[in-house]
């Protein structure tokens, strides 16, 4: 990747995402009502937010197996 190439996306989804809103509201009721603790909450939270990074990468690169330029079966060098 050449410093003129834009950077892929990163592996989480952006601060505005519904679905990380929702994530994180659930982790947050999830300890509020004892149904788990901090740590199991942020672990979960965690997880999910994760994949819904991904998901929103493979959204912005149809056909990429990872969050950059080149789709499947581009020759990387």
């Amino acid at each position: 990747m050449t410093s003129e190439s834009p950077m892929p996306s990163p592996p989480f989804p952006s601060p505005d995402n519904a679905a990380l809103r929702v994530i994180v509201g659930n982790a947050i009721a999830s300890v509020q009502n004892g149904e788990a603790s901090v740590q199991d909450a942020i672990l979960h939270a965690a997880v999910h937010g994760w994949y819904e990074g991904h998901i929103q990468g493979e959204d912005q690169c149809p056909g990429c197996d990872f969050r950059g330029a080149l789709p499947k079966g581009d020759n990387r060098g």
